[in-house]
């Protein structure tokens, strides 16, 4: 009887990811199905630029939530393709939906400070989004849209192989963690996503409506750098 349970799970999860993999396919190319051997929508893929900017390209075409309607561009992610240290956010701004770009408003340039702070600039990261879609007037994403969006993400990661994550602010934080505690709980400590370690911190923007989180997200800065240090180790030494 356990291994029969066994099948029956096994199969049942083999359909959801196949209905799944549908809804995926009507969303980027409409009703007529495409079969392929490198289907960029699959774990794992090959690390490759041509296999980055491809994931980029479909990723701008896609139909698969209600965001589409809104957005008017898809902020796919910026920065080297081989970055150690990479940056997720939440969903692009209004002026991310206009750029095309990550973190270019207010909140983009206090990260680029932040960044400074510890000896980092944006040519040494790479910055993305959970979401890559602007959710209109800036709510939060609804779980549906994440769950949506999540593959790509997976396989940024994949292609990027990131050293390190920065989770910034409570969306990206929670659902890189898959838990749902609040942020001044996840921050603070090393989590892990698909093996990489990752740190959870306030969102730029939210330090730009408190002030008093500044003061934690400079220890949470800090220790990231003290992270990375032992972890990759390719920067001269850090004086604070």
């Amino acid at each position: 009887m356990t291994g029969e349970s066994l099948h029956i799970s096994d199969a049942s999860s083999i359909l959801r990811q196949t209905k799944q993999y549908l809804r995926q396919q009507e969303g980027l190319y409409g009703s007529e199905i495409y079969l392929t051997n490198t289907d960029l929508l699959k774990k794992p893929v090959k690390s490759s630029k041509n296999s980055l900017k491809q994931l980029g390209e479909t990723l701008s075409q896609c139909r698969m939530c209600s965001l589409f309607q809104t957005r008017r561009h898809v902020v796919f992610g910026s920065g080297p393709e081989n970055a150690a240290l990479m940056l997720i956010g939440e969903a692009p701004g209004e002026e991310e939906d206009r750029t095309g770009k990550p973190f270019v408003g207010k909140a983009g340039q206090l990260l680029d400070k932040i960044l400074e702070a510890i000896d980092f600039s944006r040519d040494d990261v790479y910055i993305t989004n959970i979401l890559k879609c602007r959710p209109p007037m800036n709510r939060d994403p609804k779980p549906e849209e994440i769950t949506t969006c999540l593959p790509f993400l997976q396989n940024q990661i994949a292609l990027i192989r990131p050293k390190i994550i920065l989770a910034l602010g409570r969306i990206a934080a929670q659902t890189l963690s898959g838990s749902t505690n609040p942020l001044s709980r996840l921050r603070g400590q090393t989590h892990a996503f698909d093996h990489i370690p990752f740190l959870a911190t306030y969102h730029p923007a939210a330090l730009l409506r408190h002030a008093e989180w500044k003061k934690p997200t400079w220890e949470d800065i800090k220790n990231l750098r003290r992270l990375y240090d032992r972890h990759v180790g390719d920067k001269p030494a850090w004086r604070q």
